[in-house]
């Protein structure tokens, strides 16, 4: 039997990312699990949605531009640190080592295995959050995470977010190849299932 829980999104768990951003001359990190994909394809566009009150908003604003960086498990310290504490009270930039790649108001965490570099496309106002789609520019990354010349999930370890238990979660092993094991269900096959 079904029961109902109301209008629960129930998407969780999501990716954990430090976003950075310059406000006031100084680097800033924030933490977020609202993140999204806006397609795939020549140009890339992924989301993010930011409280109105997060400091970081201002930077991303003012200077149209912001970095994804993707934690792994051993740096879920810093990235919760990062989610508790407000870049207006709190210098978060001495906690990472810092790069920059084509754009000087995007900071990027050099411990992070993965970072995107994103220009800002357009901000949505929603009556408590602020959705920043941004382009992404440029994908840095660790070697030591890539198999075949693709991101390993597996080496990478991104810290998985759930908000309705309020915990960071590992991520699990590999189920199924996509756009394969669907195969199966083929019309006139059904018989084997």
């Amino acid at each position: 039997m079904k029961k109902k829980l109301e209008a629960l999104n129930c998407l969780y768990p999501m990716p954990t990312v430090l976003v950075g951003t310059v406000v006031n001359g100084r680097p800033n990190f924030t933490t977020i699990a609202h993140v999204g994909i806006m397609n795939v394809g020549k140009q890339n566009y992924i989301s993010i949605s930011s409280w109105k009150g997060h400091y970081s908003n201002i930077g991303i604003k003012e200077k149209g531009m912001f970095s994804i960086n993707i934690p792994s498990e051993d740096m879920v310290e810093e990235t919760d640190y990062c989610g508790i504490f407000s870049g207006k009270d709190t210098d978060k930039s001495t906690i990472f080592e810092i790069f920059y790649g084509e754009m000087k108001a995007a900071p990027m965490i050099s411990q992070a295995l993965i970072n995107m570099e994103c220009k800002l496309y357009k901000t949505i106002d929603f009556p408590a959050h602020d959705l920043f789609i941004g382009e992404i520019i440029e994908t840095y990354c660790d070697e030591k995470v890539l198999t075949d010349n693709a991101v390993d999930l597996s080496k990478v370890k991104p810290v998985l977010f759930d908000m309705h238990r309020k915990q960071y979660w590992k991520l699990g092993e590999p189920l199924a190849k996509c756009w394969d094991i669907g195969r199966g269900l083929k019309k006139g096959d059904m018989q084997n299932h």
